[in-house]
């Protein structure tokens, strides 16, 4: 079985950078996702639940903003 990792060459895009838009999306996504479960729990009046939910979808957007702002001064040049 052989792997090969793409660095750059097929995309044209390093895989530090494709890996850090990678968990910015990743981070978006399960912020969308947790708010679903939020939902879930609410509806079913597990407090416990949702505060656990609320903060990893807290910590989610902080990913997220914590990404796209290194990102940004990335692709920036920074």
């Amino acid at each position: 079985m052989t792997s090969t990792s793409e660095t750059g060459d097929v995309t044209g895009t390093r895989d530090k950078d494709y890996n850090l838009i990678w968990y910015v999306e990743a981070c978006l996504s399960n912020a969308l996702r947790l708010e679903q479960y939020i939902q879930d729990a609410e509806r079913d009046g597990d407090k416990e639940v949702v505060e656990l939910f609320r903060k990893a979808q807290s910590d989610s957007r902080k990913g997220a903003e914590l990404g796209k702002q290194l990102l940004r001064s990335r692709l920036n040049g920074g």
